[in-house]
Parts: C-alpha cells; structure tokens; sequence
C-alpha cells in the first residue's frame, strides 16, 4: 500500500475505478451506437434517410404470387457462382444467396442494410463494422452469425472467383465483435470503396459448406439466407427457384416491393433464334432485346399485334459501357498498338449499322459513354492532365482533348480513305500487301488471325467485318464453338479475338482492377480479356479508389477512360441508348424505373 493511503481511500479509489470503466464503456458503446449507420455511400452520404419506408422505383401494392419464367441463351453445369470452374445460373446471387448490405438503386452507389442492420466506418475508413440482423437466418432455419461472414470471407478470400480474392486480401484482420457483430481492419489498403465491396459480400453458411470440395462444380442446391431456395435442378436445362415461405427478411424497407413471384424459372436455349421462338409461343415471359433488325421486323406475330405481348424501351441513366472485338494482345500478332489501330480503322460501322440494325446504333467512342465519366467530348482538365503527367505518351494529343473519335467511313464498305490509313499504319508496324494478300516484311508470313464466336450473332458480325480487312489482305477466320467450350477459351484467354462487353456503373471501383488491372492480366478467370498491363492504367485505378470528393473520382475515371481510348485495346462497336425489352401482358411492372433501368425483382403477375 502506497505511503499515507488508508485502507478506506484505497477501497474508494478502486470503487471511483470500477465505476468510471462502467461509465467509459458505455460512453464507447453509445458513440459506436452513434457512429453506425443504416446505409453507407461511396460519395456523400445515403439519400435514403434513417426508417425509409421504401425505395421510389417499387409498388407497394403489387400482388403476390405465380411464377415468371426467363429464357437465357447457353447453359450451365453448376449451381456455384463463386467459383472459377462451371457456368451458374446468374439468379443464384441475390435470389438465394444474401450480401450483408443491398444496392439503391437510385444513387451511384450507396448501399442499404440487409442482412446487416447498421454499419460503422471512419473518415479514413481504414476499417468496417456490420451488426447483423437479430433475424437474419439461412433458409434451414440456422441463425446468421459472425463466424459465417468470416467464413465466407476467409473461403471467397482463397477459393473464390479472382475478384473476390482481388478485393479480400485488402482485408488486414478480420474479428467477431460478439455473434452478430464483425469488424474488419483496412490499415494500409488505401481503398475507400472496400468498406462498400465488403458489404456486398455474399454470406454463406459455414454449417452447410464444405471448403475441402467448395472449388467443385455441384449441381447440389446451396444454402442462402435470400428469398428463395433451389426447388428444382434440370442439368442443361433449366433451373426453378421457390419462395422460401419463412424468409426472415420479407418485411424489410429495402425489400418492400421486390420479390413478388412465387416462383423464378430459367430455361436455358441453345441459340438466340431458338430462344425467340420460345418467347414466340410463350415458354417464357420476358425479353431484352439487342438486336435493332429483329426488333423492327420480327415481332410482327399475332401475340404482338393484339397486344398480348408489348414492346418497351426504357430509359436508364447509367454508362452505356463498352461492348467490342477484343484484341488478345497476349498474342504477338497484337501486341503492336498500331496494328490495333489499323485493324479498328477497318470496321465499317456505318455499313454495319445500315445494313444489319436499321441504323438504330450509336458508335461507342468511350468506356463509359453517355455519362459524366465519360471523355468523349470533354478535354482534359488541369487535375487530370496532373495525373497523366508521369506517363508521357500514353495518351494521344486528341483523346486528351477530348476531340477523338472512331473513325466514319462513307457505309459502302469500301472506304478508300480507312484502306489508306490502316495500310499506312500496318506498313510502319512491318507488314507489306504483297498483291492481295498482307504479309510480315521480316518473315514473309501472311497476317491471319482467328476470330472465337459463340452465338450467330457474332459469326455474322465477324463474316461482315472479315470482308472489309480482306480488303486490306488480312484474313480472320471465323470460328464458332458452343457456349461451354466459348467460356472455357475464353476464361483460359485461348483466342486472338473475341466480342465482349463490359458493363459500367455510376462509381466504377475495384472491379476495374479486375477488367484492366495488370495483375489481372496473368490471373484466369479475370475480365482482362485483351491482356492489358498499364502502371498508367493501375495508377488512375488507385487513384478512383482513393478519391473523397465526386470531382476528384469523376476526373480519375475519365483519365483512365483516356487511357484506355488510346491503347485500342478493342474495335469498339455500338450501343442503344435505352433498354429495350418486350413483354406478355401477364406480366406487368412498376410505373417509375430506378436509375440503373428496369429491375425484374420488382415486376409481378397478373392475378
């Protein structure tokens, strides 16, 4: 006992000691309570506030019941979608399987409590903590807890899908806070969105999974916490979700109006023509269509013309993204950016678009075209010439003005002036056009490629486009394969040139570390299909992920729009400027459509 200290003021002194813990622990408890929230946005804060009734783009009052049936073109072989190997029905994320947080869909990217009731971040956000749900539980029944968001993280972290494993390992440490509470530690990852990555993660259940065989495709049924449960399982075929009568989370705000059918069938077609003929003689409900010349001159049968079925064109305020023929530039016959350029000089779009799609397309010239983050028409701004200033070169002078453009050719499919450019460009690349046919200078080898398709679609794009490079004395051959062979090509990166299309948001992240990040570009199973390694381009990546204000991120997508513009990394093609959808009239849908277009969760069924 310290000299001049009582028996009496020492019991005092640890009694004051006790009750001032108790005080400061629950002074830590109400600021915690305090600091989490009902929702977290990327930019700014939610524009839902605190007890939302509901979201703007639902009917409250759509009746319940019967079933919608989609038809999709391809197959599957798995019912596990977070896997490398096998094709899963796309409905598994969402309708089965439940993230701890759920999108708006009216904002950029700002996400609403789902399976987690609240979260909590800092400025920094060098960390992240989820309170689950008191009523969140899986669809046997089992409570959703603490130790099965670790465990999906720890099993998506080293067995998932490689974004999965991309955004995971950002991850410093990861602890339960008690049974329903997890905190994740971010030191040191330098990436604002991961808070948001991870409360899209999906939670699975650590009781029903076995992590030995989790990487094997199974046509088991999974257990989730969502809406419905796997009901009924046609290998190749099709594939039927039911309505989990007890799903816990019915009566949440952020699912007040969604999820209206008891049943979500998929049917799975072969090719696009055999799945038209099917929503024809109505084996199924809904179609989005692509193709401008079947929608002006195919839907002129009875079920159209006397309104049992009605075609629609939604508008959507959301990235047109980036669909086109993808250089493999793992490929040394693309590797040379100005062969690329040459090669994309000869796509007569005009003519494909007369001929083909009753000029309905608009020419894609940007990644995120029709949006802010677009650089199609918009120069350069002091802050990202700022960015740009370590990498010299890697933008051209007129995408840094905001003056490029793809190429417009006069739509006879025989410009001269395209012929004269490309022949040019391929001349300084080291090729030569010995009578008809082009050949490399050095080993007098013919330039010829192989163009992988999978649906008629794109072999009838490739056949048109093979015609105008022969022009130049480039043969591509043209080569169709089934869905499953397509995929395994294509996610082995097996090909010269493929058609692809990346879809784009309102707040592009992570997943474009995953599209053109050149850590991706050795991983398989990535959407770095052309191969791209840019430190430019992993720069303006870091740099979105690391930006607070909307100015700042606007400028750092648009400079990576930029640089991916100059490297012509694909022949970019066309898009629609609203969606485009037909219908049976059996199926009806919310009268106001949320920013990101229709959402088929919100649609119903005629009673």
């Amino acid at each position: 006992m310290p000299p001049g200290l009582t028996l009496c003021a020492l019991r005092h002194l640890v009694l004051l000691a006790a009750v001032s813990a108790v005080a400061f622990a629950h002074a830590g408890s109400a600021a915690r309570a305090e600091a989490a929230k009902h929702g977290i946005a990327m930019h700014g804060e939610p524009a839902l506030r605190p007890g939302f009734e509901r979201s703007r783009y639902i009917n409250p009052d759509a009746p319940r019941g019967g079933r919608i049936t989609h038809g999709v073109v391809g197959t599957f072989d798995s019912l596990n979608p977070f896997i490398v190997k096998g094709l899963a029905p796309t409905q598994i994320r969402g309708y089965v399987i439940e993230s701890l947080m759920a999108r708006g869909y009216d904002e950029p990217f700002t996400l609403y409590g789902l399976l987690a009731r609240s979260v909590e971040t800092d400025a920094e956000r060098s960390y992240v903590t989820f309170e689950l749900d008191p009523a969140a539980k899986f669809s046997d029944g089992k409570p959703v807890t603490a130790a099965d968001v670790i465990f999906s993280w720890e099993l998506l972290r080293d067995k998932g899908r490689p974004n999965y494993r991309t955004y995971y390992t950002k991850v410093t440490k990861v602890e339960a806070l008690s049974e329903r509470s997890v905190r994740f530690d971010l030191t040191g990852a330098d990436d604002r969105e991961l808070p948001l990555i991870l409360g899209l993660m999906p939670v699975l259940a650590k009781h029903a999974i076995n992590p030995a065989t989790f990487e094997d495709t199974t046509l088991d049924p999974i257990v989730g916490s969502g809406p419905y449960i796997i009901a009924d399982v046609r290998p190749g075929s099709s594939v039927t979700l039911k309505r989990n009568a007890a799903y816990w989370g019915r009566d949440l705000a952020i699912n007040r109006g969604f999820w209206n059918f008891d049943e979500v069938r998929t049917d799975f077609y072969r090719d696009a023509n055999a799945q038209f003929e099917g929503f024809k003689k109505g084996l199924f409900d809904v179609r989005t269509e692509h193709d401008p010349g079947r929608w002006e001159t195919a839907y002129d049968f009875p079920a159209v013309r006397d309104g049992r079925i009605v075609k629609e064109q939604f508008p959507t305020g959301m990235p047109k993204g980036m669909s086109g023929l993808v250089f493999n530039t793992r490929r040394a016959i693309f590797s040379d950016i100005r062969v690329r350029e040459a090669v994309t000089l000869l796509f007569d779009f005009e003519w494909v678009n007369h001929n083909f799609f009753f000029d309905r397309y608009t020419r894609t010239a940007s990644y995120f075209d029709g949006s802010e983050l677009s650089a199609r028409g918009n120069p350069a701004d002091e802050r990202e010439r700022a960015m740009l200033a370590p990498f010299p070169g890697a933008v051209r002078a007129d995408v840094l003005a905001g003056t490029w453009a793809p190429p417009v050719a006069d739509g006879s499919g025989r410009d001269r002036d395209t012929l004269k450019r490309a022949l040019d460009l391929l001349e300084a690349a080291g090729f030569e056009l010995v009578k008809t046919v082009l050949r490399d200078k050095a080993t007098k080898r013919p330039f010829s490629f192989e163009f992988l398709a999978t649906t008629k679609e794109q072999e009838r794009l490739a056949i048109a486009y093979s015609r105008h490079l022969k022009r130049a004395g480039i043969t591509m051959r043209v080569r169709i394969v089934d869905a499953v062979q397509f995929d395994r090509r294509r996610i082995a990166y097996d090909y010269d040139m493929i058609e692809y299309r990346w879809d784009q948001s309102l707040s592009p992240g992570n997943e474009q570390a995953f599209y053109w990040g050149s850590q991706a570009a050795d991983e398989q199973g990535t959407r770095n299909y052309m191969g791209v390694k840019s430190s430019a381009i992993d720069t303006m990546i870091a740099a979105l992920l690391t930006a607070r204000q909307r100015n700042e991120f606007v400028s750092a997508v648009r400079a990576l729009d930029r640089l991916l513009i100059s490297g012509f990394y694909v022949v970019p093609l066309y898009h629609l400027r609203e969606q485009w959808v037909a219908r049976w009239t059996t199926i009806a849908h919310p009268k106001e459509i949320s920013l990101f277009g229709y959402l088929p969760e919100t649609w119903w069924r005629i009673p």
